[in-house]
């Protein structure tokens, strides 16, 4: 077999789910380091971090090949999605073996939300809703993105927006009007919760 080392990820993957192994070595090489160096840098313990980090390529190996793999984007946004939710499931175990409950107490003051840090699960779904605006945010067109970007990020009043964007009030009105609804439409197209 010729050199496979330089073929794209999905080329790879569909070699390993046809039995080539080797293929899942490259993929595995390729990715160690971004995938073991994000998983470490929230266990922050190089030893839990490794086996979390064969559970995430384990992971990937089954569902490679049993066939369910038909991912339309990035295999490497992909296997760091399965190591997004082994590190959650990881500090949920982990939460629950270290928790006391004070369910038989009258006042409930261990399990209330509002005085309790944010947990690593309440940071890493946070992040991730982040990221799924943010890439929301870039697939509208120019002139919405531009107006939403001005009203949101930047706290311009729509009178400043018109005036830069060199529109009309009711124009940049209208493109925030649109930039919301297209928003909620591709967030559905995408399956994307926009709560947390």
């Amino acid at each position: 077999m010729k050199n496979i080392s330089k073929l794209p990820d999905e080329d790879l993957v569909a070699l390993y789910a046809a039995g080539c192994n080797q293929a899942f070595d490259i993929l595995l090489k390729r990715h160690e380091p971004k995938v073991f160096g994000y998983i470490l840098s929230y266990v922050g313990n190089r030893e839990v971090a490794n086996d979390l980090f064969q559970e995430t390529f384990f992971k990937a190996i089954i569902t490679i090949k049993n066939g369910n793999y038909n991912e339309t984007g990035k295999f490497s946004a992909w296997i760091l999605r399965i190591a997004r939710n082994i590190v959650i499931d990881h500090f949920r175990v982990t939460k629950s073996e270290n928790s006391v409950s004070a369910d038989s107490s009258p006042v409930d003051i261990f399990n209330r939300k509002e005085l309790s840090e944010g947990t690593i699960e309440d940071m890493l779904t946070s992040q991730q809703l982040q990221e799924d605006v943010r890439s929301l945010v870039e697939s509208l067109p120019s002139n919405q993105r531009e107006v939403l970007k001005m009203r949101y990020y930047s706290d311009m009043p729509f009178k400043e927006i018109a005036e830069e964007t060199k529109v009309s009030v009711n124009t940049a009105l209208g493109r925030m009007r649109y930039a919301l609804i297209n928003l909620r439409r591709i967030a559905e197209s995408r399956r994307i919760s926009l709560t947390v």
